[in-house]
């Protein structure tokens, strides 16, 4: 049996969904580590952050190098800034990267087959009284079969509180996020895909026009991965080549995931047939911190790109220098009948006259 929800109940469950999910993007670009900010409807009172350990004492967020078959352990701090006791649930989960680019951790049902099945605290839940910190103690361990490369996750913190008057769960999370890199062959690659190019003229039948270049980035190899964009589009054999300028760089894809790119290029000329090429330049961050341009991949497709208003334009010129010549032609037929009907209404004139003499 359907039972439909009540409009309003809709809305409000998407409101609290939306506050919980703002709350973790803006830890996600700070790495996924909450500092002393508190939440800004002033319900959640609580923060984490990294412990101070052999690790470092001021880390922004958790990242190892580790084996396979490897175990580590760490710690998160968790701290009460209310006025009542909080009892929080802790669990670990894998990332992903959002349609808007950041990242994001799988929800608690979600299974996880990284970071979310690896990382375990020791507890999966824990009281923090007001006004004070508890350590969360937490173990990785790499199983022995895991494939060589970087995972992503994030240990969270949850607190879940019922709204009686409105019939609804609120899921409230804080979290840090946890990147592994697992020892073994890197293999940092990434590939163009589905590239497209459409144009679109001007009535203005010399001017030039704007294409509209498209393609998926496609993290193909087992490292995060960014990149350095260049497009250009150009006529036949490589002629009127034009840029398409500075392009944003996509977000860190994690190994296997998918950006869609959309890029204008503006000052294409109508050559009737366009190549546009992109050109990805793969960029690897390093443990720590730097960055490391790879070699660059290149693509290619090809488009229509007709200059109508020309054409037509072209089509009015050949018509009218076409009925030109034929109106010229009849001109000339019609004199040339005119004057043999002239030469023979003189001839008769003359065989008439003759004869009259004659006679």
């Amino acid at each position: 049996m359907h039972t439909s929800v009540p409009p309003r109940k809709t809305r409000v469950t998407a409101l609290v969904r939306t506050v919980a999910l703002a709350l973790l993007l803006a830890l996600a670009t700070a790495g996924l580590s909450a500092g002393p900010a508190l939440a800004a409807d002033g319900d959640v009172t609580w923060t984490v952050r990294t412990a101070a350990n052999s690790y470092g004492d001021d880390r922004s967020s958790f990242s190892y190098a580790v084996n396979p078959g490897g175990q580590l352990k760490d710690a998160m701090v968790v701290a009460n800034h209310g006025t009542s006791p909080l009892e929080l649930a802790v669990y670990a989960a894998d990332g992903y990267t959002t349609d808007t680019g950041q990242l994001d951790l799988l929800t608690k049902g979600t299974r996880s087959v990284g970071v979310g099945a690896w990382v375990r605290a020791r507890s999966g839940s824990v009281v923090v009284k007001p006004g004070k910190s508890v350590e969360v103690p937490f173990t990785v361990g790499v199983p022995a079969n895991a494939t060589p490369g970087d995972y992503v996750g994030g240990i969270l913190t949850s607190l879940k509180q019922s709204d009686e008057a409105e019939g609804i769960n609120v899921d409230r999370r804080l979290g840090i996020r946890v990147k592994l890199r697992v020892s073994g062959e890197l293999r940092p690659a990434l590939a163009v895909e589905d590239l497209h190019v459409d144009y679109a003229g001007t009535f203005d039948p010399f001017a030039t026009g704007d294409a509209t270049v498209t393609y998926t980035i496609h993290n193909t190899g087992n490292a995060i991965l960014s990149a350095r964009q260049a497009v250009s589009v150009s006529g036949p054999f490589g002629w009127l080549r034009a840029e398409a300028g500075d392009i944003a760089p996509p977000p860190e894809l994690l190994p296997g995931e998918k950006w869609k790119v959309k890029v204008p290029v503006h000052g294409v000329a109508p050559g009737v047939s366009l190549a546009a090429t992109a050109t990805l330049t793969p960029v690897l961050t390093e443990a720590s911190g730097s960055t490391t341009p790879l070699k660059p991949v290149e693509a290619t497709a090809h488009g229509w790109a007709v200059p109508w208003t020309l054409l037509l334009l072209v089509v009015v010129l050949v018509a009218v220098v076409v009925g030109a010549l034929v109106l010229r032609r009849r001109g000339r037929v019609r004199r040339a009948l005119r004057e043999d009907a002239r030469v023979q209404d003189a001839v008769e004139q003359a065989l008439r006259d003759r004869t009259t003499r004659t006679g």
